[in-house]
């Protein structure tokens, strides 16, 4: 008899979620989101928001598109583990997108909660793709003359 035949169902791989369902880590993740929505530090925040392309037929779909209050646009990935080209993808994405790249995971409660955060963001200046923090520095416009001229 085969050993394959006598795996017992811990083995087997739970498969992928449908697109557009969180698992439990992203579950508690979007609470989390929504709790620093509610205090100011997150503007916008959306679950699979974006869908990044990285070369032909190749793209990438972060789980957390967040937009933080300091008008820094973030894309946020949250992990119990890495499988094989989910670490290349971020990396991929953090050198061709002028976004910062976090890759999330929780934290024990033991460990005092949280989340662990590891940053992918490009730390270079490659002028051929820029930082947001550059494209962003355009003046306020000046104000418009609150009396109707018509």
């Amino acid at each position: 008899m085969s050993p394959w035949n006598n795996r017992s169902k811990a083995f087997y791989a739970h498969g992928r979620l449908k697109p557009g369902q969180m698992n439990k880590g992203e579950a508690a993740y979007a609470a989390f989101l929504e709790s620093e929505k509610h205090a100011g530090r997150v503007l916008w925040w959306r679950f699979e928001g974006l869908k990044l392309r990285l070369a032909d037929n190749t793209f990438y779909t972060p789980d957390f598109a967040v937009l933080n209050s300091d008008c820094v646009m973030e894309c946020h990935e949250v992990k119990g583990f890495w499988q094989d080209d989910a670490r290349a993808k971020i990396k991929i994405a953090a050198d061709l997108y002028p976004f910062r790249f976090l890759a999330l995971k929780a934290r024990a409660k033991k460990y005092g909660g949280g989340w662990e955060e590891e940053d992918f963001s490009r730390t270079d200046a490659d002028p051929q793709v820029p930082l947001l923090e550059a494209v962003c520095a355009i003046p306020p416009m000046p104000s418009i003359p609150a009396t109707n001229p018509f």
